[in-house]
């Protein structure tokens, strides 16, 4: 007699949502939150980037934030998507390495600075240039006004989005933003007229955002 067919699991089943591969890990299949590790590991990776400006530092905070969602998968509640539980996981272990790191925010009169002492670097494609600017112009930013900027401007996320994502109101994102974006003009005004920057920040933070 033939033996019956094994149930195939949560991962292996087709168009399985990330809330059930998330409720199929806490009932113990062991495959569904690698799964839940491939969909977004790309898009938990830019963030992290993006914030922490270290490949490195990115890396450990990915790691961080994964092996907390795996422990604390029990305490999603649903309220939100599983995307941005993830990303509010990854934005808090950047944050925590940021603090830990104790990071001084920059004065505006540093910002200024900065861009006048700035050289371009011959060899790298325009692209990859105006990424580099962009990411080391972020890392002068007050740790607040990075994450937001990162998400919104970056990743392409609404105000709303990023707001649940950081839990603060909608409101205290705009403010952050604002405030960021004006402290990065002094340094990023001599990218205003290179269509390249938004290439590389909103368009590219939404294609990874996206999948």
């Amino acid at each position: 007699m033939n033996s019956p067919p094994e149930t195939p699991s949560a991962a292996e089943r087709p168009a399985v949502t990330d809330a059930e591969l998330l409720t199929a890990h806490i009932n113990g299949d062991p495959h569904a939150f690698s799964e839940i590790v491939k969909r977004h590991r790309d898009r938990m990776w830019a963030v992290a980037l993006r914030t922490l400006g270290d490949p490195d530092e990115a890396a450990d905070a990915v790691q961080d934030a994964f092996v907390s969602a795996y422990r604390k998968a029990a305490t999603f509640r649903g309220e939100a998507a599983v995307t941005t539980w993830l990303h509010r996981i990854v934005v808090n272990a950047c944050l925590d390495r940021m603090r830990r790191k104790s990071v001084r925010p920059v004065a505006d009169d540093e910002l200024i600075e900065a861009a006048e002492r700035e050289t371009p670097l011959p060899d790298q494609t325009v692209e990859r240039e105006v990424s580099m600017e962009v990411s080391a112009a972020l890392k002068l930013l007050p740790n607040d006004q990075r994450a937001a900027l990162v998400l919104v401007d970056m990743m392409g996320y609404s105000v709303e989005d990023a707001a649940q994502v950081l839990q603060v109101p909608s409101g205290t994102v705009k403010s952050r933003c604002a405030r960021g974006r004006a402290k990065l003009a002094p340094i990023l005004s001599h990218l205003r007229n290179r269509t390249d920057l938004n290439r590389v920040s909103s368009a590219k933070g939404a294609e990874l955002r996206d999948g």
